[in-house]
């Protein structure tokens, strides 16, 4: 018999996504870490709720921090599992990787911003963190004509076959 799966419930995969960091941020070295979560926002997190456009990571008392992240309540869940939806949750790395990065951070003048909350093939929430580089204004006009001329190129090459 098989089995009934729950609908509209991520078991792995992309969770929740910052599209607009890799337009801010040139992305240089990129690391994956745990995320230590309460029993709704998992929940919340396989409903694909998440957002993370204005979320970051820093360090505070030696550990590593996602702080912005916003989890919204689960709303299946108990008046007992009520939970800040915006608050610092843990990420969990090993203690060679919150030293490199907080090297990075401080000596390089780097930002760490999530890139997307997923699931992994075990089915730990997992967050994949970006070492970031502020782009300029200008910058950001260059990737915006480069994006638009790939996809007039390809428009053009397109039509090409068809005459």
């Amino acid at each position: 018999m098989a089995e009934k799966k729950k609908a509209g419930l991520i078991s792995h995969g992309i969770a929740a996504q910052n599209r607009k960091a890799r337009y801010d941020y040139k992305i240089g070295e990129t690391i994956e870490a745990g995320l230590a979560l309460v029993g709704p926002e998992v929940k919340s997190l396989r409903a694909g709720r998440a957002t993370l456009s204005e979320a970051w990571a820093g360090e505070r008392d030696g550990e590593m921090w996602l702080f912005n992240c916003y989890i919204p309540e689960w709303q299946a869940g108990s008046f007992m599992a009520k939970f800040e939806p915006r608050r610092p949750r843990k990420l969990l790395l090993h203690r060679r990787q919150v030293q490199t990065l907080t090297g990075a951070i401080t000596r390089e003048g780097a930002t760490l911003v999530p890139l997307d909350i997923h699931f992994s093939d075990r089915g730990r929430a997992k967050v994949l963190l970006g070492l970031a580089e502020g782009k300029k204004q200008h910058d950001k006009r260059a990737a915006i004509a480069e994006r638009d001329w790939q996809r007039d190129k390809a428009r053009m090459m397109r039509n090409k076959g068809q005459e």
